[in-house]
């Protein structure tokens, strides 16, 4: 099994797929999205955000521009906040994806400290990046240096006893069970303090 650097398995996850360019807002079609969504007619939705009929579908076929009393009624008829209703669906979104990865079965991608098991490989353009991690480094001076990448990073013990370094503050002993939750560009490292090698979970943001 070849050597990966920790930060390299961000690169891995992103090359099955590029960021989704921004698109401009079409209001109107935002809308009729959303209410489509609920399975709600034109009727049925203006019901809810009461709204005249005739309004909601000149909003939908952008013939008028809602005033913000408005859209905090379509807001709330919709059940979402105001902000959502100009937050663009990502592109090739795909509703109700799943990928179950047996006990085993993720990629694996070993390091001088660490040997990763990626999770979820089959989705692409994952937001998040989640995989499992047995820790074999027993000493901070066994990293080169501190471990840092972009994004946000959850940590959860599931056997042994780990202490995490970070670069703003003291490290932390924590057991199984015991969770953190952490700015990734901090520097950061994790060693086993027990006597076999501790395992944890890993997610990385990836947005």
């Amino acid at each position: 099994m070849t050597s990966t650097d920790p930060r390299q398995l961000i690169t891995i996850a992103r090359e099955n797929g590029e960021d989704a360019q921004a698109q401009p807002l079409d209001l109107g079609m935002r809308v009729r999205d959303l209410r489509k969504a609920q399975g709600w007619t034109l009727e049925q939705a203006a019901t809810q955000a009461g709204l005249a009929r005739s309004t909601l579908s000149k909003i939908e076929n952008g013939q008028m521009s809602p005033t913000y009393d408005a859209l905090k009624k379509l807001a709330v008829g919709l059940q979402i906040s105001v902000p959502q209703l100009f937050t663009p669906p990502q592109r090739d979104q795909v509703n109700g994806r799943m990928a179950v990865t047996r006990s085993g079965e993720g990629t694996g991608h070993a390091t001088a400290t660490y040997e990763h098991e990626l999770l979820a490989e089959s989705l692409t353009k994952k937001q998040m990046l989640p995989y499992r991690a047995q820790v074999r480094a027993r000493s901070a001076d066994e990293f080169d240096g501190w471990v840092r990448h972009d994004g946000e990073e959850f940590l959860y013990v599931l056997t042994g006893v780990i202490r995490l370094y970070t670069e703003f503050y003291e490290p932390i002993e924590m057991k199984r069970g015991d969770s953190a939750y952490y700015d990734a560009s901090m520097g950061h490292n994790v060693i086993s303090v027990s006597n076999e090698d501790a395992t944890i979970l890993w997610v990385t943001s990836l947005a």
